[in-house]
């Protein structure tokens, strides 16, 4: 059990003010620790921090761009390397190659956390932030399938600056400010999930985009992917100096050694309890016991598998040829959707997520986005009974809504799972959180693929025909983890951490 005395322990009966004086007057900030420099800025300034929000969002934005980016012209970088005997086939190889960056991801997450735990969260978002630059050049120059699935793989294995992110947006500002800080990532998460995609639509193939510019014999020839995710490593090349300015969250002084925090009234008796305490529960294992922790977790993987199914799904529909069921929109069109998408997902996420998270709290506003999803789901089907312009319109609407949808759900269980673990284990919390997700989503577009490339040979089926067995697929996901938000499965913890 934690320190009911602990300063940061926050209680639905104790107010931000009676939190403020009692954070002023518990202990002498150590002028040498970071994070002593943060909980004093906290205490004493009620302002909302922009310059830390801001690094928040750019560094975000960075390890967002290279994870979906691939997906407007994943299935004509398939069918070039030639590994797929017929067109019906193309979706399948594809989505493996989707799900790369996740499967990597999945077994280093929990290490990431840990890292971030004993030695910041700074040192691990420089990392990652170079591991980007490298492997994302790795795979732009790829040859053959398998080089772009193994770079791919890398790339989620190296990429671990997530977890620690969402520890630091909770850590950096006051309980208040909280719903904001996590906006501003996930805003900048949702729109580098967006803008990836579309700097992937409009710069791939660019020999034959722009030949003007791009001669067949180039480099940007022989390589046809190779641009964006040139664009996209430059873009990180240039955030690893701001990872350098990042204020450090974590604690290095020796009263917060193993998330201790405690008055000179106490004797030394008391202290080395708590220690002892402390010690024991800041194993990652105790965090697996954690029924609030995890089950905000679960939840969160379910939604989560439905999105990237959903990611990969709309990418492949929209650009495969109507002949058997899609929009044939070139990869400009896929990406101008996309566009619109992050436009929406950035206003909706500062300006209207946070009011309502206020009022309403993040378990109903995620409920309410889970019903909207499915209603609009429903409806993608019948897309491919408009033409021209109007159907332009209409799919840029309804991704730019679905985006918003999403994202509003994942802010909500992000506040769960921060609020549900003291500082010390916020590393190695989403560290779990990001393996386990990391899983689902590597599931998503594989399973993905497959069931798009199965739906497109069913077109004339009496039951569900073509992409309507899809999107009924993903709605019965996003039914599953709707349930899950009510009790007896969703936990709130007892007394929350801010």
């Amino acid at each position: 059990m934690a320190d009911t005395k602990e300063p940061l322990l926050l209680s639905k009966d104790v107010s931000e003010n009676e939190i403020d004086n009692k954070n002023k007057n518990k202990y002498e900030c150590d002028e040498k620790c970071s994070g002593c420099q943060i909980e004093r800025r906290k205490a004493e300034d009620p302002n909302i921090p922009w310059s830390n929000f801001v690094f928040i969002w750019v560094i975000t934005l960075t390890s967002a761009l290279p994870i979906t980016f691939i997906f407007p012209f994943l299935y004509f970088m398939v069918r070039d390397f030639g590994i797929a005997t017929q067109e019906e086939d193309v979706s399948f190889y594809a989505g493996f190659e989707g799900s790369a960056f996740m499967v990597g991801r999945v077994f280093t997450s929990v290490i990431w956390g840990m890292l971030a735990d004993r030695y910041g969260r700074r040192p691990v978002m420089i990392f990652s932030t170079s591991a980007i630059v490298l492997f994302n050049i790795m795979f732009g120059l790829s040859a053959n399938y398998w080089m772009a699935l193994t770079s791919r793989m890398l790339l989620g294995a190296f990429c671990g600056a997530i977890g620690p992110m969402r520890a630091y947006a909770t850590e950096v500002t006051r309980r208040e400010h909280q719903a904001l800080a996590l906006s501003m990532m996930t805003s900048a998460w949702g729109i580098g999930l967006v803008i990836g995609p579309a700097l992937g639509g409009y710069l791939a193939q660019p020999a034959d985009k722009f030949p003007g510019l791009f001669s067949q014999q180039s480099i940007f020839g022989k390589f046809p992917y190779l641009l964006a995710s040139l664009i996209i490593a430059i873009a990180a090349l240039c955030v690893i100096p701001i990872c350098f300015y990042l204020p450090e969250t974590l604690h290095t002084c020796e009263q917060h050694a193993h998330g201790i925090i405690h008055d000179q009234a106490h004797d030394i008796e008391d202290a080395e309890k708590s220690k002892n305490t402390s010690r024991s529960s800041s194993s990652w294992f105790s965090l697996l016991r954690n029924w609030p922790l995890m089950s905000s977790i679960i939840v969160y993987c379910v939604f989560q598998l439905h999105d990237m199914a959903y990611t990969e799904i709309f990418s492949l529909w929209t650009v495969s040829p109507r002949d058997i069921g899609g929009l044939s929109f070139s990869t400009e069109d896929a990406g101008q959707a996309l566009v619109v998408a992050g436009i929406g997902l950035l206003i909706c996420q500062l300006l209207i997520y946070p009011t309502f998270e206020r009022h309403f709290g993040p378990v109903l506003v995620a409920r309410v986005g889970a019903v909207l999803s499915i209603a609009l789901l429903s409806s993608y089907p019948f897309l491919t009974y408009l033409k021209g312009s109007i159907l332009l319109i209409v799919t840029d609407l309804a991704s730019a809504l679905k985006n918003v949808l999403s994202i509003s759900i994942a802010t909500g269980l992000f506040l769960l799972q921060n609020r549900a673990v003291h500082q010390h284990q916020r590393g190695a919390s989403n560290g779990i959180s990001l393996s386990l997700i990391s899983f689902f989503k590597a599931l998503g577009p594989a399973a993905a693929g497959a069931l798009l490339s199965w739906s497109q040979t069913r077109k004339n089926a009496t039951f569900l025909p073509g992409s309507h067995i899809v999107f009924f697929v993903l709605n019965v996901i996003e039914f599953v983890g709707l349930l899950m938000t009510f009790k007896p499965f969703l936990a709130k913890p007892a007394q929350e951490f801010c």
